[in-house]
């Protein structure tokens, strides 16, 4: 008996490097408790993964952003403070941009960028370009956007597709959604996720099915994905290649204007 054929996906699994579940605690067990379960997980299962670190990871724990360079991930950038960028001014918002580059990529090439809660205006975007940004995956598919023209035509934006939380519940219910994302598919978690916070008083997505239970979720959503003949990638590959394909549209219509 054959198998089912399913459509190639791309699976760019993606860390937000940050304190603990933001705005409301500020702590850093995710960093040194949670992000190292998550790095042996996936050199187990042979994936690159995009993390999206704080400047602030980067300055209280150089050493966590080493261990995700030297595990051949893709360093990106996640500001400084983890603060929204659509509260901010201009010039608060290209400071943390241009402050934050320069602490990580001290580490390595950063060339990625996704803002705190997925909120980031589209008229900030030149920011990120002119800080030598080439992605930006502040956008998520399930919520509405920033209000704001975008104003970086070359900048390639790539959306996250499903909320981190999602990944927690019940198999049965995250598969039905997960089986209905479509290519390319963004998946982000926290690492505070991975550390076992449910008895605390914290909100409810940010306390269910913490720790262990987590650990194992995230590793039946890869496990889902393989068995589907996807393949995973990160964001800059994404990017990458949604920039060839971009350049190969426009393509035959410059070459066909230029001709005599």
């Amino acid at each position: 008996m054959s198998l089912p054929a399913f459509p190639p996906l791309r699976v760019a699994l993606t860390v937000d490097m940050e304190p603990d579940c933001p705005p409301f605690l500020w702590t850093w067990r995710g960093v040194t408790e949670g992000a190292p379960k998550l790095l042996d997980l996936f050199a187990r299962e042979a994936i690159p993964v995009t993390w999206f670190t704080t400047g602030d990871t980067a300055r209280l724990h150089p050493q966590a952003v080493e261990a995700i360079v030297a595990g051949g991930h893709e360093l990106g950038c996640h500001g400084i403070s983890h603060q929204r960028f659509d509260w901010m001014s201009r010039e608060s918002a290209a400071h943390e941009i241009g402050d934050s580059a320069r602490r990580l990529r001290g580490f390595a090439e950063v060339t990625s960028f996704r803002a705190p809660y997925l909120r980031f205006p589209g008229h900030y975007l030149d920011l990120l370009a002119a800080e030598g940004f080439t992605l930006d995956s502040s956008q998520a598919k399930y919520k509405r956007d920033v209000p704001g023209a975008e104003n970086a035509p070359g900048l390639i934006r790539i959306p996250a597709s499903i909320t981190s939380s999602a990944l927690r519940i019940p198999r049965i219910i995250r598969e039905f959604f997960l089986g209905r994302l479509a290519d390319p598919v963004v998946l982000f978690v926290h690492p505070w996720e991975f550390v076992d916070f449910t008895r605390t008083d914290l909100r409810y997505d940010c306390r269910f099915r913490t720790g262990q239970p987590a650990l194992d979720a995230l590793a039946s959503v890869i496990g889902f994905f393989k068995a589907r003949g996807a393949t995973f990638t990160t964001m800059r590959d994404l990017g990458t290649a949604r920039a060839s394909a971009r350049t190969a549209a426009f393509a035959p219509a410059a070459d066909a204007a230029g001709r005599p």
